[in-house]
């Protein structure tokens, strides 16, 4: 009777094994299939183990960015569909985002050009509003919020508002001689190459620093606090769009002795980031990390595009700082699975080396997907306005195998640094592992979470997720 007893016991244990491991897998022709899941009691080769004890990096969220070209698509469906895609995107059961990006004025997926302080030369911003963004960003933001009432904002300018900046224009530069003119900047207004765009003067510092404080009340007033700010978006960069780039002794010096000042005596409780860098060099983000006056107010540093060449020096030389991966590269607009995997390797580049969230960039574009500056970009989701059609493209599906499973307060678990693979533990217990095979051919990859293990037989160029529910 006992040996019955315990036959019994075992059999349902695997039942029970069964039914707490989930796998999910995308292929180019199959995404986002359930696959049917055996664990093994026996080691019978080389596994990966998975150890939760063993923590790296707090995990602060998943998520992308708010563009008005994004809402402008999304208009163009039935309320019904509309939903579906806003569910698809921040829903439980689709990629929940939970922290997401939003621009303060004009961006490169604005529908043109404008900031919250239009008006030259008001110094004391009698003339500052939000009201373009209530008709477009915000009802956006809250129709997001209505699915996940949990979503944090955070937010940077591509751009001050233009008087603010030596050319007195939103772009810093020009096309090349010979190339379609998309901004009205003429050649000698570009902003020099390794100066600062910002009037280094003390009223448009000191007023700059009160428009942000403006900005985060303003939103705080629409019931939509904002969690940090980054100070700039890529700011070693002259662009055709909206943009400022800046010295880093100068940017550091706003931060240090306007914008924090101002955030202390207003009693702003918004976090200052140093960001979003889009420079190689370590050099620039150690000068602010550096510098006495402005290091106090910096709690976090914020990386994207040549920033990930840089985040690894970062990390290693200040292990405690928060870091952020802002902003996924954009392709071309082909929303090709090759292009999935390119993004599937900066995730893992990112994670790999400390990152703590992690911020697609345009959710939901139109198709095509072309800026009013003429860059057809890529984006999760597209929508044919003419059609009322939706596509999901393959890294809608990369980036709902990391958010669907990957809770805000998780945190990585070590993994094999050869593996393609990045693994965490969530706040409920739950292990993840993302796995991709970006081979022409079958892998098999052996998995084990304390007893339970999983051999994953992985089709060639397939994204996987497996979650132990312990």
């Amino acid at each position: 009777m006992r040996l019955i007893s315990l036959i019994l016991l075992f059999l349902l244990s695997g039942t029970v094994s069964a039914q707490k491991v989930e796998w999910y897998t995308t292929t180019q022709t199959s995404p986002w299939v359930k696959q049917k899941v055996k664990p093994e009691r026996t080691t019978t080769g080389a596994e990966i183990v998975l150890d939760p004890a063993q923590r790296l990096q707090l995990i602060t969220g998943i998520g992308g960015c708010f563009n008005e070209m994004g809402w402008d698509a999304l208009n163009a469906l039935s309320a019904e569909d509309r939903e579906a895609v806003l569910q698809a995107i921040f829903g439980k059961d689709g990629a929940c985002f939970d922290y997401c990006r939003l621009p303060m004025g004009a961006n490169d997926f604005a529908m043109s050009f404008y900031s919250s302080a239009d008006v030259a030369g008001d110094f004391n911003l009698v003339n500052f509003n939000i009201d373009r963004d209530r008709y477009i960003l915000i009802p956006y933001i809250k129709a997001a919020r209505q699915i996940n009432p949990d979503l944090r904002i955070w937010a940077s300018p591509w751009c001050p508002p233009p008087w603010m900046k030596t050319n007195n224009h939103y772009a810093s530069a020009v096309r090349p001689s010979g190339e379609k003119d998309v901004n009205g900047l003429l050649p000698h207004e570009a902003i020099a190459e390794f100066s600062t765009g910002f009037r280094m003067e003390e009223g448009y510092l000191k007023t700059y620093a009160d428009y942000f404080a403006r900005f985060i009340k303003a939103y705080e007033a629409e019931g939509l606090p904002l969690e940090c700010i980054h100070v700039q978006n890529e700011p070693c960069s002259n662009q055709v769009f909206p943009s400022c780039k800046w010295r880093t002794e100068d940017l550091t010096f706003f931060l240090g002795h306007y914008l924090g000042p101002t955030f202390e005596r207003e009693n702003i409780k918004t976090d200052i980031y140093f960001g979003t860098i889009n420079t190689s060099n370590p050099d620039y983000v150690r000068t602010a990390l550096r510098d006495e006056q402005a290091a106090k107010y910096i709690k976090g540093v914020g990386f994207q595009w040549d920033g990930k060449k840089a985040i690894p020096t970062i990390h290693r030389e200040y292990p405690n700082l928060n870091l952020m991966q802002t902003e996924t590269e954009c392709g071309n607009g082909a929303n090709s699975w090759d292009y999935a995997e390119y993004t599937w390797n900066l995730m893992k580049h990112y994670f790999s080396n400390g990152i703590n969230s992690y911020h697609y960039w345009n959710m939901i574009l139109p198709t095509p997907g072309i800026s009013p500056w003429g860059w057809n970009q890529n984006s999760m989701v597209s929508i044919d306005k003419k059609q009322q059609t939706v596509k999901y493209n393959p890294e809608f599906y990369l980036m709902k195998h990391l958010g669907h499973f990957v809770q805000t307060g998780a945190y990585r678990l070590e993994t094999p640094s050869d593996k393609n693979m990045l693994a965490f533990v969530n706040p409920d217990g739950t292990i993840t592992a993302i796995v991709a095979n970006v081979t022409d051919n079958e892998e098999t990859m052996c998995v084990k979470v304390r007893e339970q293990r999983v051999t994953l037989t992985l089709p060639p160029h397939s994204f996987h997720t497996v979650s132990w529910k312990l």
